[in-house]
Parts: structure tokens; C-alpha cells; sequence
């Protein structure tokens, strides 16, 4: 069921953001769109790391299901941290030497936000499969 939803937030991510990115060329917004697309693609970038970072600490909690107090392998603290380096790296970048403005990669960093609610309604209305 789960992974259900993680699909479709990570295939609404894109949906959303593609949608976003046309209508801004289509309108003649150039710079605009290549930002909107840039932003979706980092913000399905990150919603595919964390989903690792995730599945790795859960495989090592239940590894240790029996201990008191389990131990969190520090690589994953470092591989959270990384993550959003990379991402605000690569945000820095693009706006630095693309000149793509800055307001159109934070509205694309929003389509992981757009596509978390969107499934989320589709699971009230529709249940869980």
C-alpha cells in the first residue's frame, strides 16, 4: 500500500512540475520554465533519496528489533545531511551561472509538497488499495 503511494507522489512530482514548466513556456517564459523543470527534477531527486535514507533506517532498526536501545548507523545522518547540501548546491548553481530565477526553482521544489497532497486526497477518496 505504501509503496502505491510513494509512486504516485514521485509520479506526481514530475506530473505537476512538467504541467507547471509548460504552461510557463507556453506563455513565453523561458527562463521560467527551465527553472520550474529544474526545481522538479531536484525535488523528485530528493523525495528518491529520502525514500532510500528511509528504507536503509528501517532495514536496521528491525535488524536490531530486539536491543533496547538500537544504534543508527552514522552514514545515515551524513546521507541526510548530504542530501540537502547537494540539493541547495545545486540549487546555487543553477541560479548563479543559468540565471534562472530563483522564485521558479523554489516553486518547482514545491511540486513534491503539490504531489504529497494531491495523493493524499486520492487516498481519502479512494482508500486504501
Amino acid at each position: 500500500m505504501a509503496v502505491k503511494a510513494e509512486r504516485r507522489i514521485a509520479r506526481l512530482t514530475l506530473a505537476i512540475g512538467g504541467a507547471a514548466a509548460a504552461i510557463a513556456a507556453i506563455r513565453g517564459r523561458g527562463a521560467w520554465a527551465a527553472g520550474l523543470l529544474a526545481g522538479t527534477g531536484l525535488a523528485w531527486l530528493n523525495f528518491r533519496l529520502l525514500r532510500r535514507a528511509l528504507d536503509a533506517l528501517l532495514a536496521a532498526s528491525t535488524a536490531q528489533a530486539g536491543r533496547e536501545k538500537p544504534q543508527v548507523p552514522g552514514w545515515t545522518y551524513f546521507a541526510a545531511a548530504c542530501r540537502y547540501g547537494l540539493i541547495g548546491l545545486a540549487v546555487y548553481v543553477i541560479f548563479r551561472y543559468f540565471q534562472v530565477p530563483l522564485l521558479s526553482l523554489v516553486a518547482g521544489l514545491c511540486a513534491l509538497g503539490a504531489a504529497a497532497m494531491a495523493a493524499s486526497v486520492y487516498e481519502i477518496l479512494h482508500g486504501a488499495e
